[in-house]
């Protein structure tokens, strides 16, 4: 899988893409205390949204309690209740348009999708049906891209933009993902037992949420030294990170995603994604690592050679670049 270049503890510079002051000077930054941390207004409103969309769980609760009521039984099951699931998320699009313009709606309607695919994927995994781990997978992915954002809200707002999202970073990152989907669903109407190895599956989940745990926990220690963006310029009030988990990893938000990466395809018992990802993966971090040490040698010099020493990557047969003594 294929990933556009991206800084895992660097910030050098701020994005180009962040929101400029003016595209939210009529309402300030309204922040607000949460965990600790200050969210910006977006952070706020992709909180909004993202249930907003999580409320389409509410139908297949509906049914499953109230399946009694006329009413329920009549317009909730059956394909009344797929009608029911897009007339929702039309509803909840249509409150955004009128709620939020411009900018902002464009975090909405991103954040909004996002839970929906979230809600999706419960529904999925707790129905009835041989797509279970199909759900678990939505839930992984949406969780992923949406977490995403939000945990740049709350560390680093400056560098905040819509590309904080990671849904349209790269065209291979699409075409990955997309052949995951092709993959399973041939599999799954021509070998469906195939899809049925729950261990694996479990597996799979296991290294995913590891996984994400490890990237959210990098960003949140590297804090406002976490960009998405990659940058070529130090600032001053920029430092090496080297504590948390930084102190068992060099890149452990690479080794978080490298690892969640190929536990999307584990869950989902897919065999020729699960070494198609597991190389494009490795081959990609191992170009990615070299590079980027070598900015951080030019910007830390002798602190980060004897940080190198001490410290492994976190990926499997990667060292980095090397340095002569």
């Amino acid at each position: 899988m294929s990933v556009k270049k991206l800084s895992n503890r660097l910030v050098i510079r701020e994005s180009a893409r962040a929101l400029k002051p003016r595209e939210i000077s009529r309402r300030g930054l309204a922040v607000f205390n949460m965990a600790g941390s200050k969210l910006v207004l977006e952070g706020r409103i992709s909180i909004i949204s993202f249930i907003s969309g999580l409320g389409v769980i509410i139908i297949p609760l509906l049914v499953k309690f109230g399946a009694h009521i006329d009413w329920i039984f009549d317009y909730l099951t059956d394909v009344n209740g797929k009608i029911a699931i897009a007339a929702y998320i039309t509803v909840i699009n249509g409150f955004l348009l009128i709620i939020y313009k411009g900018p902002l709606y464009k975090v909405a309607v991103r954040a909004c999708f996002l839970g929906f695919a979230f809600g999706c994927g419960l529904i999925l995994s707790f129905a009835d049906t041989t797509w279970t781990h199909f759900g678990w997978y939505m839930c992984s992915l949406s969780f992923f891209h949406y977490s995403e954002y939000l945990v740049t809200a709350m560390i680093n707002p400056r560098s905040l933009s819509l590309d904080s999202f990671l849904l349209n970073h790269s065209v291979e990152y699409i075409v990955a993902a997309v052949s995951s989907w092709i993959e399973f669903t041939v599999e799954q109407l021509l070998i469906p037992e195939m899809k049925q190895v729950n261990w694996l599956s479990l597996v799979g989940l296991v290294m995913v949420l590891c996984g994400e745990s490890l990237r959210k926990a990098a960003m949140l220690t590297a804090g406002s030294n976490f960009n998405h963006i990659v940058q070529n310029e130090k600032a001053q009030t920029h430092m090496l990170v080297t504590s948390g988990v930084y102190a068992f990893f060099r890149h452990p938000s690479y080794v978080g995603w490298f690892y969640w990466s190929i536990g999307t395809q584990i869950m989902l018992c897919n065999p020729v994604c699960i070494l198609g990802y597991t190389f494009a993966s490795w081959r990609f971090f191992r170009e990615r690592i070299e590079e980027e040490e070598i900015s951080l040698i030019h910007f830390f010099g002798e602190e980060y050679i004897e940080y190198k020493k001490k410290v492994f990557t976190g990926l499997p047969f990667i060292s980095g670049i090397r340095v002569n003594s």
